[in-house]
């Protein structure tokens, strides 16, 4: 086995054979989280349209929150490296909503040029660096729409302090793989939104020491 936090706080990936290198993955934490997640998104897209993905990881959100939340184009994204997994879990789903994965490394400034009322990102602020949390911020401040909405799910401090054991015992394992990741603190992501026109909406309460944060462009 080997882990990722794309979907989850320690997703666990079956490991691919030679064959079928860099094809489907399954992450069980997606399971887990994805119906706390669609019943926050239910709300807070309800008059969106097109919402970006930032960080599709397996694909298996995309297709879930496609398949719940047919009247949005959902746009998948990530790193190259994980194309074909999205791709197949679009591919076997076939929904018309679900959009084939755009090539997106936030640390980079080739963002898209399509604006966007909605954007998603699931455990994706801990484990990259803080420069390309901030890059992040920035270029979603450029193509979210006024009065879109940003929902980022994951673990978060707050003053500085974890919000359980787990998250401290995440966190220390973050750091031991990187030294640049780690999670972080939700007062310093607050004052990044509000340097990119994005306002606090909602902060929700989410299983497992979890929260998922909405910004609103204004």
């Amino acid at each position: 086995m080997h882990r990722t936090a794309l979907c989850g706080r320690t997703c666990a990936l079956r490991q691919p054979t030679n064959r079928c290198l860099n094809m489907k993955q399954y992450s069980e934490a997606c399971e887990q989280n994805r119906l706390p997640i669609l019943n926050i998104l239910r709300n807070e897209f309800s008059e969106a349209h097109h919402v970006l993905e930032i960080g599709s990881g397996t694909g298996q959100h995309a297709v879930y929150f496609s398949r719940h939340l047919p009247h949005l184009q959902w746009q998948t994204s990530d790193l190259e490296e994980h194309h074909a997994s999205i791709r197949t879990w679009l591919a076997e789903a076939g929904l018309p909503n679900a959009r084939p994965p755009l090539s997106l490394d936030v640390s980079h400034d080739e963002w898209p040029a399509a604006r966007y009322d909605g954007v998603f990102s699931a455990n994706t602020t801990h484990i990259m660096s803080w420069s390309a949390v901030e890059r992040m911020f920035a270029g979603i401040g450029k193509l979210l729409s006024p009065r879109g909405r940003f929902c980022l799910y994951g673990p978060f401090n707050y003053g500085n302090r974890y919000t359980s054991s787990s998250n401290q015992r995440f966190d220390h394992w973050l750091k031991s793989r990187d030294t640049h990741s780690g999670l972080r603190n939700f007062e310093d992501l607050d004052e990044l939104a509000r340097n990119h026109d994005l306002i606090l909406r909602a902060d929700y309460e989410m299983p497992v020491n979890n929260r998922l944060l909405v910004w609103e462009k204004y």
